[in-house]
């Protein structure tokens, strides 16, 4: 029988990539959008149900939950910080209420969640049962509150799965905002350069997205990430080789700080994060080398 997936976030970079892999499955695929009129000519939503309202969703299997404010669209303003919780909890909250009303509820939540629950923790090699960081970091409270409100579903014996999501590299997104730089010469390490930088290519976390829907056992929380975290030094030098560019320069920590203000602190800390559930769980990356992901992207 066609399981129905409902996708929260889903015309974004991430969606746009699942939606492809799902349909291959026959999945009917539901995108929950606040502007459903915007995409209805767009090739990708050809054969998808976009809708504006949930209150038009009357039935899902699965429940795939991406959506949230940009984290690096503005400066963290306390109002954009605010907008950013909300635009996360917010709707969680509304998908478990939503579950909770429905005859016939989902049987799986996928929901986002990002590597910040960990916070800055140095060299320290992170994997699930490591546990979150300091409460005053923002990024921290932001990924406990989001999962905390996704776990709701478990009350409803829905499966819950909550990714912890690092700096997905594709043709859209963070890779994409580093690129000009590079590409002018001017790529240079940020701060020290020892602080690590936790990815995972567009391809491996759609294909991990699709591993959580295919394995029904598992459960909780899953770091998608690949297995090599580097450093942010061994992100400039390959970014740098593979494009061809030198890469002398160094953005001092002040500097960046002046310019992005209260985000800078991520960037110049970093995370040592490794997918151990997943790669537990029997996921094999296809993309699992920078350097092989960064010329798979960029070549």
């Amino acid at each position: 029988m066609e399981e129905t997936v409902l996708i929260t976030g889903g015309t974004g970079f991430i969606g746009r990539n699942l939606i492809p892999l799902l349909q291959k499955d026959n999945y009917k695929i539901i995108v929950l959008s606040r502007t459903p009129s915007k995409y209805q000519d767009d090739f990708c939503f050809k054969h998808v149900q976009l809708v504006g309202d949930l209150a038009e969703v009357k039935d899902a299997n699965i429940v795939i939950n991406l959506a949230g404010a940009n984290l690096s669209a503005k400066r963290w303003t306390d109002k954009y910080k605010q907008e950013i919780v909300n635009s996360r909890l917010n709707l969680t909250n509304n998908l478990i209420d939503w579950m909770s009303n429905l005859e016939h509820k989902p049987h799986t939540l996928i929901s986002g969640s990002a590597i910040g629950y960990y916070g800055p923790r140095g060299n320290e090699t992170l994997d699930e049962d490591s546990t979150s960081g300091n409460a005053s970091e923002f990024q921290v409270r932001l990924c406990s509150q989001w999962e905390d409100a996704a776990y709701r579903a478990e009350g409803l014996g829905v499966r819950v799965c909550c990714i912890r999501t690092g700096v997905v590299l594709g043709d859209e997104g963070a890779l994409q905002q580093m690129l000009l730089p590079f590409k002018l010469g001017l790529g240079g390490k940020l701060g020290s350069g020892n602080q690590y930088f936790s990815w995972i290519h567009i391809l491996d976390h759609v294909r991990a997205v699709q591993h959580l829907i295919d394995n029904d056992s598992l459960t909780g929380p899953f770091n998608l990430t690949a297995p090599t975290p580097v450093t942010n030094k061994t992100l400039t030098k390959t970014l740098g080789k593979v494009l061809r560019r030198p890469t002398f320069m160094t953005v001092p920590g002040f500097a960046l700080k002046l310019v992005m203000g209260e985000m800078a602190h991520i960037l110049l800390t970093g995370q040592r994060v490794v997918p151990h559930k997943l790669e537990e769980s029997g996921f094999k990356f296809k993309y699992s080398e920078l350097e092989q992901a960064l010329n798979q992207i960029l070549k």
